[in-house]
């Protein structure tokens, strides 16, 4: 299982970010198997960052093997989607861009994906370009986004990841996070919703 995901997909992010509103082509980077953190364990904020950011997700589990899909066919490659959040150590991953080096560590580390529960597509709303998330941390709204407000939609990212890896069943894809990323603190309780459906919940330790 590998997870794949997507920077720079919001254009409100990218602002926030100082980064450029819109890119050419989806922006790819991988987590390590060991980033996943799953059924609402702790996440433990590690000893080598100070400040850990979160980034609300929508996420979408491949369900069979394919290569090169054209965008056209790619929803038959995935049925399930959930909420998730790309956990970021930002101060390493800004003293490694000022250097620039790859910053791979400051964001594949183990447990910086959190996931879900994964619910069909139907239950979602039926379309994947319009799903609203949120994430509610110590019961306060901290992030909200919209599938809609994707520069590259779900499709075209399944396409464009799989002419350089040959997706597998159960691959993840993080599709990108809105504005509104701040830091987590222990102590912090995080919840993740899909609608007002909840998906996510687990303490900051």
């Amino acid at each position: 299982m590998k997870i794949i995901a997507v920077g720079m997909n919001y254009a409100s992010h990218n602002k926030e970010m100082h980064a450029a509103p819109e890119m050419a082509e989806p922006v790819i980077f991988m987590k390590s198997e060991s980033s996943l953190l799953k059924n609402g364990k702790p996440f433990f904020i590690p000893d080598f960052s100070s400040k850990i950011h979160y980034e609300t997700e929508m996420v979408i589990r491949i369900n069979r093997l394919g290569k090169n899909i054209a965008e056209r066919f790619a929803p038959r490659y995935y049925g399930e989607v959930t909420v998730g959040i790309d956990f970021t150590a930002r101060d390493l991953q800004e003293k490694l861009k000022s250097e620039r080096l790859p910053w791979e560590i400051s964001k594949a580390f183990d447990h910086s994906a959190a996931v879900g529960t994964f619910i069909p597509l139907s239950e979602a709303g039926g379309d994947i370009n319009r799903i609203p998330f949120r994430l509610e941390i110590n019961g306060m709204k901290v992030q909200e986004g919209n599938t809609s407000d994707m520069i590259f939609k779900a499709d075209k990212i399944v396409a464009y990841a799989s002419r350089f890896f040959t997706l597998k069943t159960g691959d993840l894809i993080y599709t990108g996070t809105p504005q509104g990323v701040g830091a987590v603190k222990i102590g912090d309780h995080l919840q993740g919703y899909i609608g007002q459906r909840k998906l996510l919940d687990f303490h900051v330790r």
